[in-house]
């Protein structure tokens, strides 16, 4: 059985060599994780849009920019003097990863449902990183904070109490309608509402690692 080949792909890693190679371009030479990130940010952000809007051609396009950012990121890790790694090393990594957290797959471990399969997911990967002592290690700082509440509360054993105003939404429509007159008030009496979900999330952590 021959090995499975990805010549646009190969082709693509092969323009970023280009673009940063000494007769390449100077901008894309010039560039470091750090300096990458906010477009990082901003592509997977234009993925999402190209999602939500069910454009097949804009998604394709997209997804290619956020693909892009993967490279070019792993070109500069190939680039470290110190610390080298490559896209072969992202790979692999991420490879051994899902193979890991799908023993109902690749073991002998049986999860028929997908309940069943996000019931056990937090229980693989705290198997992967013993050294964790809190369930909200590893969650990433700069998520907003919206997301980020989300990630917390479905890491406690019993989330808050829901109040009356929140328990009438029952559709997403009326829970956006519902977060649209929040940060409305928020705004009307010189709150920020970002921050202030932030900072109840941290009190919502800090009261459940106690």
């Amino acid at each position: 059985m021959s090995e499975p080949t990805h010549p646009e792909l190969d082709a693509l890693i092969a323009v970023m060599a280009r673009l940063r190679g000494e007769d390449g371009c100077a901008w894309d030479r010039e560039q470091t994780h750090e300096s990458l990130l906010k477009y990082l940010i901003e592509e997977s952000h234009e993925f999402i849009d190209a999602v939500e809007s069910g454009d097949r051609t804009h998604m394709i396009e997209e997804l290619g920019d956020v693909l892009y950012q993967v490279l070019f990121h792993a070109d500069l890790g190939a680039a470290d003097p110190d610390h080298p790694f490559t896209i072969e090393d992202v790979a692999r990594v991420a490879r051994d990863k899902m193979v890991g957290r799908h023993p109902h797959v690749f073991g002998d471990v049986t999860a028929d449902t997908a309940d069943v399969v996000v019931a056990n997911w937090e229980k693989w990967k705290a198997a992967e990183k013993p050294e964790r002592t809190s369930a909200f290690e590893g969650l990433p700082k700069g998520l907003p904070a919206l997301a980020l509440a989300d990630k917390v509360i479905g890491k406690l054993a019993e989330s808050p109490t829901p109040s009356e105003l929140v328990t009438e939404a029952t559709t997403e429509d009326d829970l956006g309608d519902l977060l649209v007159a929040i940060v409305s008030a928020a705004r009307a009496h010189g709150l920020d509402a970002e921050r202030a979900l932030r900072t109840a999330v941290r009190r919502v952590i800090a009261n459940a690692d106690r």
